[in-house]
């Protein structure tokens, strides 16, 4: 191909627009950054549960994640590239979902058919925002503390702070619950509720064991 067809080639705003013209690439975007934030949430999962082995093993964790990619990335580099990514995929993921849900309503309005959804799928909409305010405040207050496996010990001691962990990490695990039920129908995959439920509940456990245990005296 020549230089000069470089001008017939789609700008990125143009392909932007083609996407969110089409129904089928904004799902494409929604279960591809569905995707990485499940992912993220998986890893991240795992890497809160290092609490209980111990003081020492999570702090040269969370030591360990700062210097991920030095020397050619900076001192936590690697947890702002990690941020800036998933910043992209939940507002791609946000964006894909108003659109559709907007189409989808002059759909059902034109055809005077109510649709009757999952409590998971009715809960949608305040369960995103719930899952953005926490992640503001997951990233201000207990993200980068100096003293981790202690600030978080001293974090989740008070009831208030796991009242509003909890509340967001159920709104996570509906969203989970949903999400991966709706990915697997359009691949389809029989008994996606049932794998979708034990998705979101594993990890809704997992991110819930630490506050709880530390709440009731379990660890210290």
């Amino acid at each position: 191909m020549h230089w000069t067809n470089r001008k017939n080639a789609p700008s990125v705003g143009r392909m932007v627009t083609l996407v969110a013209r089409s129904s089928v690439g904004l799902k494409v975007v929604m279960a591809v950054s569905g995707g990485l934030m499940v992912l993220y949430l998986v890893v991240h999962m795992l890497g809160n549960l290092k609490f209980f082995v111990g003081q020492a093993s999570f702090d040269h964790y969370a030591a360990w994640l700062r210097t991920i990619g030095t020397p050619v990335l900076p001192s936590s580099g690697y947890l702002w590239l990690q941020r800036a990514v998933l910043s992209v995929a939940v507002l791609a993921h946000i964006g894909s979902a108003a659109i559709l849900t907007l189409r989808n309503r002059r759909v059902r309005y034109a055809h005077r058919r109510p649709v009757q959804g999952s409590y998971s799928a009715r809960t949608m909409r305040w369960g995103g925002v719930i899952i953005a305010l926490f992640t503001v405040y997951h990233v201000l207050v207990l993200a980068d503390a100096r003293h981790p496996y202690a600030d978080v010990a001293a974090q989740f001691r008070r009831w208030p702070v796991v009242l509003v962990y909890t509340l967001a990490i159920l709104a996570v695990g509906f969203h989970l619950h949903h999400g991966i039920d709706s990915a697997l129908r359009t691949l389809g995959r029989r008994g996606s509720s049932s794998a979708a439920f034990v998705v979101a509940v594993a990890v809704s456990a997992g991110f819930l064991s630490v506050p709880f245990c530390v709440l009731f005296g379990l660890v210290r």
